[in-house]
Protein backbone atom coordinates (compact mmCIF):
# COMPACT_ATOMS: atom_id res chain seq x y z
CA UNK A 1 0.00 0.00 0.00
CA UNK A 2 1.34 3.55 -1.09
CA UNK A 3 0.45 5.67 1.40
CA UNK A 4 1.34 3.33 4.57
CA UNK A 5 3.30 5.20 6.66
CA UNK A 6 5.46 4.21 9.63
CA UNK A 7 5.04 5.40 13.03
CA UNK A 8 8.29 6.68 13.51
CA UNK A 9 8.17 8.58 10.23
CA UNK A 10 5.17 10.85 11.15
CA UNK A 11 7.83 13.58 12.74
CA UNK A 12 8.83 14.11 9.15
CA UNK A 13 5.39 15.76 8.70
CA UNK A 14 5.56 18.21 12.10
CA UNK A 15 6.95 21.33 12.05
CA UNK A 16 7.03 24.10 15.20
CA UNK A 17 4.24 26.54 14.97
CA UNK A 18 1.84 24.56 12.75
CA UNK A 19 -2.01 23.87 13.07
CA UNK A 20 -2.73 20.25 13.65
CA UNK A 21 -6.96 19.05 13.70
CA UNK A 22 -7.38 16.24 15.96
CA UNK A 23 -10.82 14.28 15.50
CA UNK A 24 -12.24 12.76 18.44
CA UNK A 25 -15.10 13.86 21.01
CA UNK A 26 -13.72 13.43 24.38
CA UNK A 27 -11.29 11.38 23.31
CA UNK A 28 -13.87 8.49 21.85
CA UNK A 29 -12.25 8.29 17.76
CA UNK A 30 -8.99 10.30 19.03
CA UNK A 31 -5.73 8.84 17.99
CA UNK A 32 -4.15 7.76 20.82
CA UNK A 33 -1.08 6.62 18.76
CA UNK A 34 -0.46 9.28 16.27
CA UNK A 35 -1.13 11.87 20.16
CA UNK A 36 2.13 9.81 21.37
CA UNK A 37 3.96 9.95 18.58
CA UNK A 38 3.91 13.83 18.39
CA UNK A 39 4.58 14.16 21.64
CA UNK A 40 7.36 12.60 21.54
CA UNK A 41 8.67 14.46 18.52
CA UNK A 42 8.60 17.23 21.18
CA UNK A 43 7.19 19.52 17.90
CA UNK A 44 6.13 22.96 20.16
CA UNK A 45 4.09 26.00 19.74
CA UNK A 46 1.20 23.92 17.86
CA UNK A 47 -2.15 25.55 17.38
CA UNK A 48 -4.37 22.58 17.70
CA UNK A 49 -7.96 22.40 16.50
CA UNK A 50 -10.23 19.93 18.42
CA UNK A 51 -13.53 19.34 19.78
CA UNK A 52 -12.17 19.90 23.20
CA UNK A 53 -9.06 19.34 26.07
CA UNK A 54 -9.07 15.79 26.27
CA UNK A 55 -8.28 14.41 29.91
CA UNK A 56 -4.89 15.15 31.21
CA UNK A 57 -3.33 12.17 30.29
CA UNK A 58 -5.30 11.15 27.06
CA UNK A 59 -6.16 12.67 23.42
CA UNK A 60 -4.90 16.23 23.20
CA UNK A 61 -4.62 16.70 27.11
CA UNK A 62 -1.59 15.32 26.69
CA UNK A 63 0.43 17.47 24.07
CA UNK A 64 -1.12 20.30 26.43
CA UNK A 65 0.43 18.86 29.51
CA UNK A 66 3.72 18.68 27.73
CA UNK A 67 3.45 22.02 27.31
CA UNK A 68 3.52 22.10 23.47
CA UNK A 69 -0.17 23.46 22.42
CA UNK A 70 0.55 27.59 22.91
CA UNK A 71 -3.28 27.83 21.12
CA UNK A 72 -6.46 25.46 21.64
CA UNK A 73 -9.57 25.88 19.74
CA UNK A 74 -12.22 23.75 20.85
CA UNK A 75 -15.79 23.93 22.02
CA UNK A 76 -15.22 22.62 25.71
CA UNK A 77 -12.02 22.50 28.04
CA UNK A 78 -14.22 21.32 31.11
CA UNK A 79 -12.94 17.90 31.43
CA UNK A 80 -9.49 18.79 31.75
CA UNK A 81 -8.38 21.03 34.69
CA UNK A 82 -4.53 21.45 33.53
CA UNK A 83 -6.42 22.59 30.62
CA UNK A 84 -7.77 25.49 32.55
CA UNK A 85 -5.45 25.87 35.01
CA UNK A 86 -3.02 27.03 31.51
CA UNK A 87 -5.59 29.31 30.06
CA UNK A 88 -5.41 31.24 33.19
CA UNK A 89 -2.07 31.63 33.77
CA UNK A 90 -2.42 32.89 30.12
CA UNK A 91 0.40 29.97 29.02
CA UNK A 92 -2.01 28.95 26.64
CA UNK A 93 -4.58 30.90 24.62
CA UNK A 94 -7.79 29.02 24.29
CA UNK A 95 -10.39 30.12 22.00
CA UNK A 96 -14.07 28.37 22.43
CA UNK A 97 -16.52 28.14 19.59
CA UNK A 98 -19.80 26.60 20.17
CA UNK A 99 -20.04 23.46 19.24
CA UNK A 100 -21.98 23.47 16.20
CA UNK A 101 -20.17 26.34 14.63
CA UNK A 102 -16.89 24.96 15.43
CA UNK A 103 -17.95 21.62 13.05
CA UNK A 104 -19.23 24.17 10.56
CA UNK A 105 -16.32 25.86 10.02
CA UNK A 106 -13.94 22.80 10.00
CA UNK A 107 -16.83 21.67 7.07
CA UNK A 108 -16.75 25.30 5.02
CA UNK A 109 -12.68 24.60 4.56
CA UNK A 110 -13.62 21.23 3.32
CA UNK A 111 -16.19 22.31 1.06
CA UNK A 112 -14.16 25.35 -0.24
CA UNK A 113 -15.95 27.97 1.25
CA UNK A 114 -15.12 31.07 3.00
CA UNK A 115 -16.83 30.50 6.32
CA UNK A 116 -20.65 30.05 7.62
CA UNK A 117 -23.17 32.80 8.68
CA UNK A 118 -24.66 31.31 12.12
CA UNK A 119 -27.16 33.21 14.28
CA UNK A 120 -25.55 31.20 17.31
CA UNK A 121 -23.92 33.66 19.47
CA UNK A 122 -25.48 37.13 18.19
CA UNK A 123 -26.11 39.30 20.60
CA UNK A 124 -23.68 37.54 23.54
CA UNK A 125 -19.87 37.70 23.61
CA UNK A 126 -19.53 35.54 20.92
CA UNK A 127 -20.48 38.29 18.46
CA UNK A 128 -17.28 40.96 19.83
CA UNK A 129 -15.06 41.74 17.19
CA UNK A 130 -16.85 39.49 14.07
CA UNK A 131 -18.96 40.72 11.25
CA UNK A 132 -22.43 40.68 11.16
CA UNK A 133 -24.60 40.17 8.47
CA UNK A 134 -28.57 40.76 8.15
CA UNK A 135 -30.19 38.19 5.75
CA UNK A 136 -34.42 38.44 5.30
CA UNK A 137 -34.10 40.97 8.12
CA UNK A 138 -31.90 38.05 10.53
CA UNK A 139 -28.81 39.08 11.56
CA UNK A 140 -26.27 36.29 11.66
CA UNK A 141 -22.28 35.74 12.28
CA UNK A 142 -19.71 35.47 9.94
CA UNK A 143 -17.92 32.74 11.14
CA UNK A 144 -14.74 32.07 8.35
CA UNK A 145 -13.59 28.48 7.52
CA UNK A 146 -10.82 26.63 9.87
CA UNK A 147 -7.76 25.24 8.38
CA UNK A 148 -4.61 23.38 9.07
CA UNK A 149 -1.24 22.06 8.31
CA UNK A 150 -2.29 18.60 9.39
CA UNK A 151 -5.58 16.36 10.31
CA UNK A 152 -5.05 13.35 12.61
CA UNK A 153 -7.76 11.05 12.66
CA UNK A 154 -8.93 7.52 13.90
CA UNK A 155 -10.53 4.92 11.48
CA UNK A 156 -12.02 1.82 12.35
CA UNK A 157 -11.01 0.08 8.96
CA UNK A 158 -9.05 1.24 5.61
CA UNK A 159 -8.32 -0.68 2.40
CA UNK A 160 -5.38 -0.77 0.64
CA UNK A 161 -6.42 2.84 -1.36
CA UNK A 162 -6.51 3.96 2.05
CA UNK A 163 -10.51 4.69 1.74
CA UNK A 164 -12.14 5.15 5.30
CA UNK A 165 -14.84 3.74 7.60
CA UNK A 166 -15.28 4.44 11.17
CA UNK A 167 -17.50 2.84 13.91
CA UNK A 168 -20.26 3.96 16.04
CA UNK A 169 -18.96 7.67 17.90
CA UNK A 170 -15.45 7.52 16.88
CA UNK A 171 -17.11 9.27 13.41
CA UNK A 172 -17.72 12.41 14.99
CA UNK A 173 -15.11 15.36 13.84
CA UNK A 174 -12.94 12.99 11.56
CA UNK A 175 -14.97 12.72 8.47
CA UNK A 176 -15.01 16.50 8.08
CA UNK A 177 -11.42 17.54 9.41
CA UNK A 178 -10.21 14.56 6.92
CA UNK A 179 -11.30 17.46 4.17
CA UNK A 180 -10.22 20.09 6.07
CA UNK A 181 -6.30 20.22 6.32
CA UNK A 182 -3.44 20.00 3.72
CA UNK A 183 -2.30 16.80 5.15
CA UNK A 184 -4.16 14.00 6.47
CA UNK A 185 -2.79 11.10 8.32
CA UNK A 186 -5.43 8.32 9.32
CA UNK A 187 -4.19 5.39 12.17
CA UNK A 188 -6.39 2.95 10.80
CA UNK A 189 -7.43 -0.29 13.87
CA UNK A 190 -7.64 -2.48 11.15
CA UNK A 191 -6.92 -3.06 7.18
CA UNK A 192 -8.50 -4.85 4.96
CA UNK A 193 -8.08 -5.70 1.13
CA UNK A 194 -11.28 -3.77 0.40
CA UNK A 195 -14.51 -2.29 1.60
CA UNK A 196 -17.57 -2.02 0.71
CA UNK A 197 -18.22 1.02 -1.75
CA UNK A 198 -21.19 2.34 -0.23
CA UNK A 199 -19.94 1.99 3.52
CA UNK A 200 -16.80 3.98 2.53
CA UNK A 201 -16.73 7.37 4.79
CA UNK A 202 -13.93 9.25 3.60
CA UNK A 203 -12.71 8.56 0.24
CA UNK A 204 -8.87 8.15 -0.15
CA UNK A 205 -8.42 11.30 -1.64
CA UNK A 206 -8.57 12.91 1.48
CA UNK A 207 -6.17 10.88 2.86
CA UNK A 208 -2.39 10.80 2.60
CA UNK A 209 -1.23 8.90 4.84
CA UNK A 210 -2.36 5.66 6.98
CA UNK A 211 -0.75 4.36 9.64
CA UNK A 212 -1.23 0.49 11.13
CA UNK A 213 -2.40 -0.43 13.95
CA UNK A 214 0.54 -2.83 15.64
CA UNK A 215 3.26 -0.80 13.89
Amino acid sequence: MHKLLDISSIKEHLFDGMTIMVGGFMCVGTPEVLIEAIMQSNVQDLTIICNDAGFENRGVGKLIKNNQVSHLIASHIGLNPYAGKQMSAEHMTVTLVPQGTLAEQIRAQGHGLGGILTPTGVGTIVEENKEVLKVNNKRYLLETALHADLAIIEAYQTDQYGNVIYTKTTRNFNPIMAMAADKTIAFSREMVDTLDPECIITPHIFIDYVVKAGL
